[in-house]
């Protein structure tokens, strides 16, 4: 007889590309605005800009659903 398998769920793939799992399981998500309009922007804003910040607390249950096996 044939044993019913839970099926395996699919990750959201653009969840995938906007947000990691650290090992310890926060989320961490990068900020927005480096695409463009650069040369008005301060380096300090700048550098700040490019370091990854903690996802908000609201957020992070729907994030986890998008991401089943916490890449």
């Amino acid at each position: 007889m044939k044993k019913n398998k839970k099926m395996k769920l699919k990750t959201h793939r653009g969840a995938a590309k906007r947000f990691k799992i650290t090992s310890t399981g926060k989320i961490m998500r990068w900020h927005s605005g480096k695409r463009h309009l650069l040369g008005t922007k301060k380096p300090r804003r700048m550098r700040k800009l490019l370091n990854k910040v903690r996802v908000n607390k609201a957020d992070e249950r729907n994030i986890r659903l998008a991401l089943p096996y916490g890449l």
